[in-house]
């Protein structure tokens, strides 16, 4: 059994180096084989079970086949005894079973740095906070005060790690309770990015939190990974919050995918003249975001997830989803 489980976790290991994050193809293959008889799949010409269309069957062969290196695995146990790193995959007791409701486009395995029991938390305990890197003063400030009176009432800020509104969101928290936010980031976790928060990071880590990714060490951060690792911060937390985002923000992005598995989503308002508020006034126009003002309007969002089931399934159709802006789709 012990060498069955070691197998699978493995096989995890290498389909999260060959594959992009949300390949439906692995995803589906993961769900109904199993990891391990995945990674065969690759190079044995097997047929592929039914429900897998065989045209992108083949070409999910021919894009992962040259990518597999031998030495693959044991690369990725070195970096991760060199970097302290943690793996944790869907079988494992902490994994967060809210995840799964990404349906195939749930992650292959996280890596994990710092404190992993953060992800075994309720998940009405979790909020998302985003918005725009480029933040104004008042961005920022309302970001620290709600993050800040979160985190003294023991939730845990779940956010991205990049400049702007995310670092001022896992700062606040920090100062305030240590080890009470969650950085979930587009690269492996030997490449900690943005480098200008690295700083952040460790200290993150030292105080008890969580920085998580589901890219292996080795991986950088793309635009693609960027835009796949919205959906993980959707999912992960009980509310998500828009505090400030233009018309073209990535942050828009995340509120629809939380939108889209039954989340609540909360956006702040903003001086009717700022460009930097205009996301956060379409999502609240649309009636895709309550208006927040303070933490309290946060925490009426969290309580009302508290025994949430996730029934809902993510459909495949909305990793292209969700903020209508301008005319144009934020992807």
């Amino acid at each position: 059994m012990a060498d069955t489980v070691n197998r699978q976790r493995e096989a995890r290991m290498m389909l999260a180096a060959l594959s992009e994050p949300s390949d439906i193809v692995t995803g589906t293959l993961i769900a109904r084989l199993g990891a391990a008889e995945t990674v065969d799949l690759i190079t044995t010409g097997d047929r592929l079970p039914n429900g897998v269309d065989p045209a992108e069957g083949e070409l999910w062969r021919r894009r992962l086949a040259p990518r597999i290196n031998p030495g693959q695995v044991d690369r990725i146990h070195a970096d991760m005894e060199r970097h302290d790193l943690r793996l944790l995959t869907p079988e494992d007791v902490d994994w967060p079973g809210e995840l799964q409701q990404l349906g195939a486009l749930a992650p292959i395995a996280l890596w994990l740095k710092g404190n992993g029991h953060r992800l075994a938390t309720p998940l009405s305990s979790r909020v998302t906070i985003v918005g725009s890197r480029a933040a104004t003063g008042y961005g920022e400030h309302v970001t620290r005060e709600l993050a800040s009176d979160l985190a003294s009432q023991h939730r845990l800020i779940c956010s991205g790690g990049a400049y702007g509104i995310d670092g001022a969101a896992h700062r606040a928290a920090t100062s305030a309770e240590p080890g009470s936010t969650i950085a979930v980031l587009a690269s492996g976790l030997d490449r900690l990015y943005p480098a200008g928060n690295e700083q952040l990071f460790e200290r993150i880590v030292e105080t008890g939190g969580l920085v998580v990714s589901e890219l292996p060490p080795g991986a950088s951060p793309t635009r693609w990974r960027f835009q796949q690792r919205n959906r993980i911060l959707a999912a992960l937390a009980g509310a998500t919050v828009v505090v400030e985002a233009g018309h073209r923000s990535g942050s828009l992005n995340i509120a629809g995918q939380a939108h889209s598995l039954g989340r609540p989503v909360g956006a702040v308002p903003g001086p009717v003249t700022s460009p930097a508020s205009a996301g956060c006034h379409g999502l609240i126009q649309e009636g895709v975001a309550s208006l927040v003002t303070d933490a309290q309007d946060i925490t009426d969002l969290l309580d009302s997830t508290a025994g949430f089931s996730g029934d809902r399934t993510f459909a495949y159709s909305t990793t292209r989803h969700f903020a209508r802006t301008g005319g144009d789709l934020i992807l």
